[in-house]
């Protein structure tokens, strides 16, 4: 499964590599200032910390593991999922707001994360875009198909717009938020979306 993953992202990073170019800060500061994007922070790979324990939820507790590429096992081991991580020379990571009548309400929450995973989808576009290569874990589990072909042992359909959630790779969201002085939760009415861009 961690082969397959790879091979997606060497494809879509091939001519990024190539091209050498690092994209600065300054460059993503201007492009997101057309988006709704509410706190963001620049900082190495080493400094995230992989845990074994989010794993562990995934497996026992959410019903996606098992059922798509975005998720474990297709995500490959956290360890894997580390060394991939820290293939990277730098990490992006954002969030953005959307309004909600109460952010208890789940189903009303989970239909605002689309408009996130298009500015996620965009910036990823753009960093590739200037010659650099990416890799975004986004929010949730990939639901662009009703179905996902990782059950059937089939491809991805569309490896280029799938992005893994934070949590698969064994990152906890909450724990970056505190350590880079951006906010984790805000009011009832309001819920935060994450994610964060590898870039090379």
């Amino acid at each position: 499964m961690y082969v397959r993953l790879s091979s997606i992202l060497n494809h879509f990073n091939q001519n990024c590599k190539e091209k050498t170019k690092m994209i600065t800060h300054e460059e993503i500061e201007e492009f997101i200032c057309q988006y709704p994007v509410y706190q963001y922070a620049f900082f190495p790979p080493e400094e995230i910390e992989f845990s074994f324990r989010v794993r562990w939820i995934c497996e026992k507790e959410c019903e996606r593991y098992n059922s798509t590429w975005a998720c474990p096992p297709a995500v490959g081991s956290v360890e894997e999922c580390r060394k991939r991580c820290l293939g990277y020379r730098e990490c992006f990571l954002f969030s953005t707001i959307a309004e909600v009548s109460d952010v208890i309400n789940f189903e009303e929450t989970l239909a605002t994360r689309k408009e996130h995973e298009a500015i996620t989808a965009a910036i990823e576009s753009f960093i590739r875009q200037q010659g650099s290569a990416c890799m975004a874990l986004s929010t949730e589990s990939c639901d662009i198909c009703e179905s996902c072909t990782f059950p059937q042992g089939l491809p991805c359909r569309f490896p280029e717009k799938m992005h893994p959630c934070v949590e698969s790779h064994g990152i906890i969201v909450s724990e970056l938020a505190e350590k880079y002085d951006m906010e984790f939760t805000l009011s009832a009415n309001q819920i935060l979306w994450f994610g964060i861009l590898f870039i090379n």
